[in-house]
């Protein structure tokens, strides 16, 4: 009887669905549409079906890489309404990074553990594809072992058009010279209505699909991503969902697909353009849901991502169907340019510590989703690689002392200290 008191206020059409989802039956894009909408206890049962279907999937294990992102220009002209990280050349803080400060960055990320670099920048008017050629050289060169993942297909196009060879021959050159993978960003939502709006100077849907199509085709896998929160409807976006498994479908090049939430503190497309504040609570949990019962089996993992929907919703996450924790970044400027709060940089054992405290096991990965270690047990876990960082201490000193004596292993009289 108190079970069924549990199951009662679902709705039948959904209840319907996820029941067809947990049966293994491929959903339709007009299921993803329904489930894009479900509230109150079509959402828990939503939330509920999609992480029995993460632990059929891929079990208990939640997955990171530990990255750094390097933004090697923000200079762009191609005025996307949503972004608050571009800058014209002129502008006071407009920056193009030498090859040796990249490297450098470089340096930084390697002794912190890291095994990937992502790399991505702006739409630079004075660069063409020798540039991003030139990157990959000088980052390969310093770092061999370290897995190169970068360059949008916006910023592939841009390259492409410059370089006089055929699309997959430029794809080549740039595996050649060390490009590993690629991100499925500059994707959006795949729908040319709303990116008219959103940004009408970008590559179209179907070059993103032609471009995303031939890098699998040579060897270059890729994420999938959506940005949702805006000017779209549930039915763009389950529509969009579509698209995906179809595309993974015909190359099986996918390696991930993470939905990202719009940040719309400081950008037009929020204030002087009409769109949402954002993503809400329950848009975030249900697109992660979807996506998980939507996509499998041709794309088992479903990352959230930590940077637009902060580190407690991400542990929430957990429980709706994803299975990787995504990168520490080291650095991160797009989101927060654009209003994110949420940090820059989620050191391993912040995420090994919020990933445990959801009763799961931490496993970090590499950008193939190959693990490279598991952690089982807290006490065995490796000693930071973090710069060390002193914590300021608030309050009164007469309790602030002690404790800064206790950290020095020092005996501390909390008693003496307040006569």
């Amino acid at each position: 009887m108190s079970l069924d008191r549990l199951l009662r206020g679902i709705s039948r059409p959904v209840a319907a669905v996820l029941d067809r989802a947990l049966a293994d039956r491929e959903l339709t894009v007009d299921d993803a549409d329904l489930l894009l909408q479900a509230q109150g206890a079509d959402l828990l049962a939503l939330m509920t079906a999609a992480d029995v279907a993460r632990r059929a999937d891929k079990g208990d294990l939640v997955t990171y890489v530990v990255c750094r992102n390097m933004n090697f220009t923000n200079v762009c002209y191609v005025g996307c309404t949503y972004c608050g990280f571009a800058r014209h050349k002129d502008d006071v803080d407009a920056y193009d990074h030498p090859m040796q400060v990249l490297v450098e960055k470089g340096r930084d990320a390697v002794a912190r553990g890291a095994t990937e670099f992502c790399i991505q920048g702006g739409i630079h008017p004075g660069k063409d594809h020798r540039h991003y050629h030139e990157i990959l050289l000088a980052l390969k060169a310093a770092f061999p072992d370290v897995h190169i993942h970068a360059f949008s297909p916006e910023e592939i196009d841009h390259g492409h058009k410059q370089s006089g060879m055929t699309l997959e021959d430029y794809l080549r050159w740039l595996r050649d010279a060390g490009l590993g993978t690629i991100p499925g960003t500059a994707a959006e939502i795949l729908d040319d209505e709303i990116r008219g709006v959103i940004e009408a100077r970008k590559l179209k849907t179907a070059r993103w699909v032609e471009i995303i199509e031939a890098a699998h085709r040579v060897g270059l896998r890729s994420t999938a991503t959506v940005m949702y929160g805006h000017i779209e409807q549930t039915r763009h976006v389950a529509a969009h969902l579509g698209l995906i498994r179809d595309l993974q479908k015909r190359t099986g090049g996918f390696t991930e697909f993470v939905p990202l939430g719009f940040i719309h503190e400081k950008n037009r497309l929020y204030n002087h353009l009409g769109a949402r504040p954002g993503s809400s609570a329950p848009e975030d949990v249900r697109l992660v849901s979807v996506s998980r019962l939507f996509l499998r089996p041709q794309i088992p993992n479903i990352q959230m991502s930590w940077v637009k929907m902060g580190t407690k919703l991400a542990q929430v996450a957990l429980l709706a169907g994803a299975n990787d924790f995504g990168g520490t970044l080291m650095e991160e400027s797009i989101s927060r340019e654009s209003g994110s709060e949420h940090g820059e940089n989620l050191p391993s054992e912040e995420m090994r510590r919020l990933i445990r405290e959801m009763g799961r096991t931490p496993a970090e990965r590499n950008t193939k989703y190959e693990i490279l270690r598991v952690f089982e047990d807290p006490a065995l876990d490796p000693p930071s690689l973090e710069p060390k960082r002193d914590a300021r201490l608030s309050g009164p000193a007469r309790w602030s002392k002690p404790v800064v004596r206790a950290r020095a292993g020092r005996a501390a009289d909390p008693v003496a200290e307040t006569r």
